[in-house]
């Protein structure tokens, strides 16, 4: 894609300063979904300089820092601190470093050799047997080199998890459903949101600095949304209104 970030569509509740839910397309939703793929030795990795916290990032720390000699000789600690893997499905936009996070490469033609009776024609190929299965026939086949595509390469094509074409809903704590006016009168009416005017609309563009924010607060916060895309602003707010 051209652009390197994701835009989302926040509707904001300006008295109670938090987001009530974002209208996000197949991008976000992709980059959401790709979050729950990613061993706990990669997130560490991920949030290394983000403040992380807990027992999980003290253990981390101390297979990084224990030395090789105690370690088995056929054992690599690279296995459990720079794990290798690769996403089952490659976001359209990636929002976290590439270099801890390898996606699966584009689906692309394969080629490999069939054999086929030219002599009854019957149609069929095989990918092992040279004898012809059709009745009356059990001559030596011929090999034919034939371009194919399987089908999970044609189910990959469009990319990512989720259909396009679709507006997803994501609350605030990150669950995710697909958008109808129904769901937005519904989450409104959970909310008590009686006035209007008391909304606000905002777009913001996401990039890697904003899918590692995410990434943080999905471990420990069901505000997730307000968190990231609204706390900052808070307090800045408040540091002007200090001066």
């Amino acid at each position: 894609m051209a652009s390197s970030k994701v835009t989302l569509k926040l509707l904001i509740d300006k008295k109670g300063q938090r987001v009530l839910f974002a209208e996000a397309g197949k991008d976000f939703v992709d980059f959401l979904f790709s979050l729950l793929a990613l061993p706990v030795g990669t997130v560490i990795r991920l949030l290394d300089n983000h403040n992380m916290v807990g027992g999980m990032a003290k253990l981390y720390q101390s297979v990084s820092d224990l030395n090789d000699d105690y370690i088995q000789s056929n054992q690599n600690k690279d296995v459990l601190v720079k794990p290798k893997f690769t996403l089952p499905f490659s976001p359209q936009v990636p929002l976290l470093s590439t270099e801890a996070v390898s996606s699966p490469s584009p689906a692309s033609n394969s080629s490999t050799v069939f054999y086929k009776c030219m002599s009854c024609n019957n149609g069929l190929f095989s990918t092992s047997s040279r004898t012809c299965a059709g009745s009356y026939c059990s001559r030596t086949m011929s090999a034919v080199d034939i371009g194919y595509v399987l089908k999970s390469e044609v189910d990959a094509k469009g990319g990512g998890f989720v259909k396009g074409l679709v507006t997803y809903m994501v609350m605030d704590d990150l669950a995710v459903s697909p958008m109808s006016t129904i769901s937005s009168i519904t989450v409104l009416n959970k909310f008590n949101i009686n006035d209007l005017g008391a909304l606000e609309e905002k777009v913001v563009h996401i990039g890697m600095n904003e899918g590692l924010e995410l990434l943080k607060h999905s471990l420990n916060s069901r505000t997730v949304l307000t968190d990231v895309f609204l706390t900052e602003v808070v307090v800045k707010d408040e540091n002007l209104k200090k001066v």
